[in-house]
């Protein structure tokens, strides 16, 4: 295919439809204007395409380019007229709603958690033979949720069929109706056992729409989940959104397939993190979700909080994190019932924004522990395999860092990107720096950055056609570099030496001396490289060894290097007096908050 010079791309989300322009221009591909409009997926229009053209029409105004003649896209590109693609990802809907099952929950259940969620979907429940749920209750669970796929996964080539036709028994009693439209079968893919595939196919055949692909876990040391993951998504065009209001036309007027948002989301992550051979973790909190994507080593993963929010599940953030969590990072004093009320009424009025620093710096306080939590959740997912894995619950988050199973390494992370609106609509780029500082506590040397305006999905699906396209736009206009951070591990009374620097950068060299429990910026500005010199006090770690010093480079960014002293692991004071001085501390040195 010829590298095109204009593209339209559209996000079509459950609220909001994002379309946007990239244009080639002599220095590279970038994106020119931005359009937006209500979703139009539900009554009264249940038409998904007058919300794209509404979109597109506001492209129109602010470009002046004309895109449409009457409803129809004008390809291909000639001066101010038309584009030469057009590419659309989508979650309108409820995005793409999943159910998995597989032999042994923490083998082949996981394995088909993690292939669904890796293309994008949500995953509504996991069944598996030995979940504790009698076989009526599995059977009235996938009733009542009527997911809009399923994927069955269980055994190894040539083991025991057994316990995955009981699954497909169980599948087959059950006999789902579908979420959307009426009239056609709900799809299941069968990704198992290569013996059992007949008699799977046999069971589900009269009542579902079966498809069949390569088994996850062909060996107990082997997960092979492309295939399962490819297989999603043909199905999720040729039945879930082929039955959406409107996409069947939609389909005719895109140049590649639709793609899940979060799945073309993770698309642009493993790009970024292949092309430039880094470790990436990457977040999206939304209202009521928030994803987590991780590339460590080449290997990626996806996770979805799906109660994890800051509008619609506000209130299971504090159920979870607990109120002494929250009240951590507020940095005033606050009752505990003002607190709650706080929090019932950003619920019950999910698109208020805060109007006070005192309400920014309360919600800000719920979204370090919303990404915590996420984050954690997300460690449970990403492990390396085991032939035989002990019984793993959420609550077992915790205990995982020590386990030693997780593929989330912090001393190996280069890059986190954060996006929403907390993250990405943040008064000053330093809140956004600090949000994630706090939450997730980087080692060693650390870039942070968030995306300007959620152009990530676009990008995604776009990263299949023409990589070097998307991976323009993504470095020059859909990333904002806030800077690096820099920090170890240990910690000591405050006020002792924890480690001295040296900064050679362009505006000369910079060095000095850090006592324990500071936070310190120095500026270093988008664009600018330095090489940074640590040598920690003889209880600190880099990553080189406890008291070794390390030379690295850093990026700067619109906020700049960050000295964290606070340690590791990050523990705050006790006492409310103390702890509200260091946070106000923390956020005047990184210019966080007006003094």
């Amino acid at each position: 295919m010829a590298d095109p010079n204009v593209i339209l791309a559209t996000d079509c989300g459950s609220t909001t439809t994002k379309a946007i322009l990239i244009e080639r221009t002599p220095e590279g591909y970038r994106q020119t204007f931005r359009g937006e409009a209500p979703t139009t997926v539900e009554a009264p229009f249940e038409d998904v395409t007058r919300g794209v053209l509404n979109s597109f029409q506001e492209l129109e105004e602010l470009s002046g380019r004309r895109i449409l003649d009457g409803e129809r896209i004008v390809t291909p590109a000639r001066g101010r007229e038309g584009v030469d693609l057009y590419i659309s990802t989508s979650s309108a809907g409820g995005g793409l709603q999943m159910m998995v099952a597989g032999a042994v929950k923490t083998m082949t259940a996981e394995s088909a958690q993690r292939a669904a969620l890796g293309a994008g979907a949500i995953v509504m429940d996991v069944l598996a033979a030995n979940d504790g749920r009698l076989g009526h209750e599995k059977i009235e669970r996938i009733r009542h949720l009527r997911p809009d796929m399923m994927l069955l996964s269980g055994g190894t080539d040539g083991g025991t069929v057994s316990h995955v036709v009981e699954m497909a028994e169980y599948i087959a009693a059950a006999d789902p109706r579908p979420r959307l439209g009426i009239g056609f079968k709900v799809p299941i893919i069968y990704a198992g056992n290569r013996s059992a595939t007949a008699e799977v196919e046999r069971i589900l055949g009269g009542k579902m729409a079966v498809s069949s692909c390569e088994n996850l876990r062909p060996t107990l040391e082997r997960e092979n989940l492309q295939p399962a993951r490819h297989k999603i998504h043909d199905l999720f065009l040729e039945h879930v959104m082929a039955q959406a209001p409107g996409y069947k036309k939609l389909i005719t007027w895109t140049g590649a397939p639709i793609m899940p948002t979060p799945g073309a989301v993770g698309l642009i992550m493993e790009a970024i993190a292949r092309e430039n051979r880094i470790d990436v973790l990457g977040v999206d909190i939304g209202g009521a979700t928030t994803d987590v994507f991780s590339v460590f080593s080449g290997v990626f993963n996806r996770t979805v909080s799906a109660n994890l929010g800051m509008s619609y599940s506000i209130s299971n953030v504090l159920a979870e994190a607990g109120l002494a969590n929250i009240l951590r990072w507020v940095p005033f004093s606050i009752e505990e019932g003002d607190l709650r009320n706080r929090i019932k009424n950003k619920m019950i009025r999910p698109t208020t924004i805060p109007q006070t620093l005192a309400e920014l710096q309360f919600e800000q306080a719920i979204a370090r522990e919303a990404l915590r939590l996420a984050f954690e959740q997300h460690k449970l997912l990403a492990v390396g395999l085991k032939g035989v894995q002990q019984e793993r619950t959420i609550g077992d988050a915790f205990a995982q860092a020590a386990s030693g199973r997780t593929l989330v390494d912090l001393w190996k992370l280069d890059l986190i990107i954060g996006s929403g609106g907390v993250l990405s609509h943040a008064p000053r780029r330093a809140q956004s720096m600090l949000m994630m500082m706090d939450a997730y506590a980087p080692l060693g040397v650390t870039r942070l950055a968030v995306d300007s305006i959620f152009m990530m999905p676009h990008l995604g699906v776009l990263s299949t056609l023409h990589p070097r396209a998307a991976t323009d736009v993504f470095h020059h206009d859909c990333m904002i570099y806030l800077g690096t951070c820099v920090a170890p591990e240990g910690a000591v009374r405050d006020g002792e030496r924890c480690f001295e620097y040296e900064v050679r950068g362009p505006g000369g060299a910079r060095q000095g001396s850090i006592p324990f429990g500071e936070l310190r910026l120095l500026p270093l500005q988008p664009g600018e490289k330095a090489v940074i010199a640590l040598r920690p006090a003889k209880g600190f770690d880099f990553g080189a060894g406890k008291g070794k010093g390390i030379e690295r480079e850093v990026h700067g960014g619109v906020v700049g290097l960050a000295l964290d002293a606070r340690g590791r692991p990050l523990a705050l004071p006790e006492g409310r007096e103390e702890r509200v001085r260091k946070l106000r501390a923390w956020g005047a040195a990184m210019g966080a908050y007006p003094l």
